[in-house]
């Protein structure tokens, strides 16, 4: 796959970091106990630092010092002050231990609660957008970009509210403690919050970097796999190394340059603080020895010293993951922000029944639809008039498929598109499904315009057999089944018959209750597509559409199902894409594309009395390309 293609499958970023780690914090609201027991967990564990902490200076002043040269010192004060600092250390730990579990439950839910939110978004996005992504780069999503989220929610937020707390409390009882000594530390946490943002800022190009050719890699991965017999028959394996290569030698470079960014943070603010502390226990010492402080102030402030830069060591040594985070997680919100398949319909299709000559909605499934409209209330009897007028379409700006197209079925009529590949046979049916909407001109369904149709309601109504065929995991009979969740196993069983799927089906190891996998893996490309043929089979739609649906069947196969499938086009319209041109000899009309235009149009009979492009295709002076 070329650069180009890959820099068009890539995802738009945001650059609000705020905005985006609001974002993310957004989703705990959810979990208010548990982030509420958390909050409560690290302020004890922050405070029973800071506190345990101060203890020195009494044991210090008051149990250690008075008591230097006596043979036989009264310790009972100074073990009293130990059991309470025991007491206080104990609490402490037991908060941090409950926080670490608590918040491990809460930030899985968030993440589940992102998985969902992006996989329901995915399913209302349009399929323009799946044009866009490999299966790869939407994978990643899922997996790379959602789980960096982690680290994030389970480690830096704990530490950063921990660290905060910390800090407040620490600074208190450092001026409490001395004011001189004081001002010297925070002019170092000062510099040392600085370096962090500077370096953290420089380095967050080459995290998008990494995010974006995991995406890269990924998406070539899976193509490259799928293709594999493709690659072979080539002899293009070196090819695919090689691009491999490139891909991967980007994430080499993001890779190093993140973690020497993020290297750097670690020892300089480590340096720091050492210098932070030398200077302080030098001043110190000079203040003890002059007398304006005492020996256990010094000791409690050279541990405050040390408390409150081993937190921010601690966030720059998560400087990596939380910019990865940061990365992935607007990746994530930007697809879902982005705008969702547009459905502006209002008739809905419904079941309706006769009475007093005029037609009424019913819950019952009766076989016979309407087209309500829910302002008015009226409702069209759904016939399977379909019309195109003068439409014209291109999937890209400047790339038209389709011009000035005009055709029409009338109910019960049998429609068949020919012409060479990229004349815009499938772009038709595509655009009667609305997976496009055209660029200019209308397509009217009963007389009523697609656009006023709900996009569900038009699609119940239309049932689609694909060239190629997707299976899902599942049994056989949740296969056929798919095509209407409300069909009973009976209706299933019926479907298969009539597209002469039964036989096989029954021969397989548990017949319709036989597992499939990976696409149906374990059947033959023929026996896959007469399931696809079923499972429009049991949805029965007013109107079908037949996209190549035999061209990956044998000629034995299809000479089998020709029967099921007259059955099953009978009374509906159907719009017929074939090579095969002896399968639409008894169409009511044919229809002959070329670039993207109408060429000809008739029954086998006139084409083939007219002996112009379709003549020559079906006498074999012409062949389809």
């Amino acid at each position: 796959m070329s650069e180009l293609k890959y820099r068009a499958l890539r995802t738009p970023r945001a650059n609000d970091i705020p905005k985006t780690v609001r974002r993310i914090f957004s989703y705990l609201r959810r979990y208010p106990v548990g982030i509420t027991m958390v909050f409560i967990c690290l302020i004890t564990s922050a405070l029973t630092m800071v506190a345990s902490s101060y203890f020195f200076t009494p044991i210090i002043d008051n149990y250690v010092l008075p008591y230097i040269g006596q043979e036989s010192p009264d310790l009972s004060g100074f073990v009293k002050m130990l059991t309470m600092m025991a007491g206080i250390y104990l609490t402490g730990v037991i908060a941090t231990w409950l926080q670490a579990r608590l918040m491990s439950h809460v930030t899985t839910g968030v993440l589940n609660d992102v998985r969902k939110q992006l996989f329901a978004k995915m399913q209302n996005m349009p399929i323009s957008f799946y044009d866009t992504h490999t299966h790869g780069e939407l994978m990643n999503f899922y997996t790379n970009d959602v789980d960096t989220m982690r680290p994030l929610l389970a480690e830096t937020l704990p530490t950063a509210i921990s660290t905060l707390f910390n800090i407040i409390g620490v600074f208190y009882m450092m001026f409490s403690l001395n004011f001189t000594l004081t001002i010297v530390a925070a002019v170092s946490i000062m510099v040392m919050v600085l370096i962090t943002y500077y370096l953290g800022k420089s380095g967050r190009k080459y995290f998008i970097m990494i995010q974006r050719s995991i995406s890269n890699i990924n998406g070539y991965v899976e193509e490259m796999f799928q293709g594999q017999k493709v690659v072979k028959v080539f002899n293009h394996e070196e090819e695919a190394v090689a691009g491999f290569r490139k891909y991967n030698d980007e994430a080499f470079f993001g890779s190093v340059m993140t973690n020497t960014f993020a290297g750097m943070l670690m020892p300089i603010n480590q340096n720091l603080s050492y210098i932070t502390y030398a200077v302080v226990a030098v001043l110190g010492a000079r203040l003890c020895i002059e007398g304006k402080m005492s020996l256990g102030i010094l000791s409690s402030f050279l541990l405050y010293t040390r408390q409150i830069a081993g937190p921010i060591s601690n966030l720059s040594q998560q400087f990596n993951g939380m910019m990865m985070a940061i990365s992935g997680a607007e990746r994530v919100f930007n697809i879902i922000d982005s705008r969702s398949e547009i459905d502006e319909g209002t008739y809905e299709l419904v079941n309706v029944v006769a009475e007093d000559g005029a037609l009424k909605q019913c819950s019952e499934v009766t076989n016979d639809y309407g087209w309500k409209d829910p302002g008015s209330g009226e409702i069209i009897p759904l016939k399977g008039d379909i019309r195109l007028n003068g439409v014209t379409f291109g999937y890209e700006e400047n790339k038209t498929v389709l011009k000035n197209v005009s055709l029409y079925a009338k109910p019960g009529q049998k429609i068949a598109f020919v012409g060479s590949t990229g004349a815009g046979k499938t772009t038709i049916t595509n655009l009667i499904n609305r997976f496009y909407d055209v660029d200019q001109g209308s397509i009217t369904y009963d007389g009523i315009d697609i656009k006023k149709i709900k996009k569900a309601s038009l699609r119940n109504s239309l049932g689609v057999v694909l060239q190629d065929t997707n299976l899902f995991s599942g049994t056989v009979m949740d296969n056929i089944r798919y095509g209407n969740l409300e069909a009973t196993d009976e209706q299933c069983i019926e479907a298969a018959r009539l597209a002469n799927a039964d036989s096989f089906i029954r021969r397989l190891p548990k017949g319709y209750d036989t597992m499939l996998s990976a696409n149906g893996a374990n059947l033959s490309q023929g026996q896959r597509q007469l399931l696809n043929i079923a499972r429009a089979a049991v949805a029965n739609p007013p109107v079908l559409i037949l996209d190549e649906a035999t061209s990956s069947i044998d000629t034995h196969t299809e000479r089998l199902i020709e029967k099921g499938m007259d059955k099953l086009m009978a009374g509906r319209t159907v719009f017929v894409i074939a090579h095969r041109l002896s399968t639409i000899r008894n169409s009511n009309a044919i229809i002959v594309l070329e670039h993207g235009e109408i060429i000809e149009r008739g029954d086998h009979d006139e084409l083939l009395a007219n002996k112009g492009r379709y003549y020559q295709l079906y006498t074999g002076k012409a062949e389809l390309d």
